[in-house]
């Protein structure tokens, strides 16, 4: 088990936390929206305040990787390597859809045989959305999704799919099948990033710090525009 400084800013949520052996032991939170840069920073300060006055060595790094917004990304990144840099620490980087995993996972009741699918909004009826098994295996892999009646339904005909984050709302009135589940208020949060980060410990899973840069959203959009136009 490791002590590690969390840092989450993909979506409006700008959030911190700290994990040791495991456990949450400090968490900073803000609803508010957009206020990343000026949160952040403070944020990461009390984080870290804290770690020292407790005389707990820091052992890592973990960031929200993406996909999500391009300015909250970036500086939840920016953040996170810098204080790398300083501290000569490993960096973790963690899927937002896979952090909107966590809580389902941990705090509700699914069948052995659900799919989830965390989706992150975009314009209109858009979505970012990948599936996974309960085992957090990729199914199907992110992609910019166009929601509509038949967008899922290779998968709910199957099995029971849960859809959940801040882009599943807006898709109730057009996923209609009877194995569709909506929950609500799930948000990707730093201080359900430890499971994610205490797996990529285990297997050595670091990222370049020189060079890692987060999945934005807008890289799907040209992904996507690509492919229309060959």
């Amino acid at each position: 088990m490791s002590c590690i400084l969390h840092i989450e800013t993909s979506t409006e949520v700008c959030s911190v936390s700290v994990s040791e052996d495991g456990t949450t032991i400090f968490s900073q939170e803000d609803f508010a929206g957009q206020q990343h840069a000026v949160k952040l920073g403070s944020f990461v300060d009390e984080a870290l305040s804290f770690i020292n006055s407790h005389a707990i060595p820091l052992d890592a790094v973990a960031v929200s990787c993406g996909p999500g917004s391009y300015t909250g990304l970036r500086i939840g990144v920016s953040m996170a390597k810098g204080i790398c840099y300083g501290q000569d620490l490993p960096l973790i980087g963690i899927p937002t859809l896979k952090i909107l995993c966590v809580p389902i996972l941990l705090f509700h009741d699914l069948p052995e045989n659900a799919l989830l699918c965390p989706m992150i909004d975009a314009r209109r009826m858009e979505v970012y959305a990948a599936l996974y098994d309960r085992s957090l295996q990729v199914v199907r892999e992110t992609a910019a999704d166009i929601v509509d009646e038949d967008t899922y339904l290779e998968y709910l005909e199957k099995q029971p799919v849960y859809f959940f984050g801040n882009g599943s709302g807006k898709c109730r009135e057009k996923i209609t099948h009877p194995n569709a589940h909506f929950i609500e208020n799930i948000r990707p949060l730093a201080k359900m990033m430890f499971p994610l980060a205490e797996k990529a410990i285990a297997e050595n899973d670091f990222k370049d710090v020189a060079y890692f840069e987060p999945y934005y959203l807008k890289e799907f959009v040209a992904t996507k525009s690509k492919s229309k136009v060959l």
